[in-house]
């Protein structure tokens, strides 16, 4: 009896999420006979970088630019006798695959997917909701059910520093651009505090970038915190613990704030009537209104 040839494949892929879908890539029919979706990835190319291989098939799969995380899971395959037949050459191979499976994200406002790559080993890239891939409605392979079980989204916590700026019965607020999470909403002026800085120069810094004003930072108002899961500007998926240290600011009586950064996470900045606040006619961030009952 014929010996089965081995064959062993090194490959790189990656679990995007965003929100609460997943992107994937559809199989060729030459590959899987019914519709079969899988990680965007492919192998590796002879003495190819497994992070730069992962970055080119994902372009290649789905047409995105996106960033892999930097550390990965490994994952081995062995199907004796029951492999692909290797190219060029007939039958089936003891086939042996190594899949290594980095977390990857795209920017909130990337492009829908589409596939680049002519004649590869995927027909398709789309967006499919978690829920839909557990459950079976969305037929996947066994590495995308086993990578989202060892999924861990991503810990961050930030220290930030704001400022509660009033002027009779309004308050100075700033909204939350399309980059940002909780788009739309309306929060304090501040952000978060670079490693070595203080809080009083953060708070200078951030107030300058989104009102386009000095600000004298008075004394500290309350420490408020924010626990939740979501995407960060960058797309990456976060569980996300925000601590809020909320001073007490005034600005020139003769300032006009406006927004000075450009494609920020910043898109307006107004005076809101604390009335409007409280009736929520104006969506505020909690840090508002827990400022608001400190003073």
């Amino acid at each position: 009896m014929a010996r089965v040839p081995k064959r062993q494949r090194v490959a790189a892929y990656a679990v995007i999420i965003r929100d609460d879908e997943i992107l994937l890539s559809r199989l060729a029919p030459r590959i899987s006979r019914s519709p079969l979706w899988t990680l965007p990835g492919g192998g590796l190319d002879h003495g190819e970088d497994p992070r730069t291989a992962v970055l080119r098939e994902i372009e290649e799969e789905t047409g995105l630019e996106a960033e892999i995380g930097d550390e990965a899971r490994v994952y081995s395959m062995h199907n004796p006798k029951a492999g692909p037949a290797e190219p060029g050459r007939g039958g089936r191979s003891d086939y042996h695959a190594l899949r290594i499976v980095y977390e990857g994200w795209v920017p909130k406002d990337a492009p829908e997917p589409r596939v680049v790559e002519v004649d590869g080993s995927t027909v398709e890239a789309a967006w499919h909701p978690l829920s839909a891939v557990l459950d079976g409605t969305v037929p996947a392979t066994a590495l995308v059910h086993d990578a989202l079980a060892d999924h861990v989204r991503r810990r961050m916590q930030r220290l930030a520093a704001y400022a509660l700026v009033r002027r009779d019965d309004r308050v100075l607020l700033t909204r939350i651009s399309a980059r940002g999470h909780h788009s739309g909403s309306w929060t304090l002026p501040g952000g978060g505090v670079e490693h070595g800085e203080t809080p009083a120069d953060a708070l200078v810094r951030e107030f300058a970038e989104e009102c386009g004003t000095p600000v004298e930072v008075g004394r500290l108002l309350t420490v408020h915190d924010v626990h939740f899961e979501g995407t960060a500007p960058s797309g990456r998926q976060e569980d996300f613990h925000g601590i809020h240290l909320v001073f007490e600011g005034s600005i020139a009586a003769d300032a006009e704030p406006h927004v000075v950064e450009v494609g920020g996470t910043t898109d307006r900045v107004e005076w809101v009537s604390v009335a409007d606040i409280t009736s929520g006619a104006v969506p505020v961030l909690d840090v508002v209104r827990h400022a608001l009952t400190r003073r």
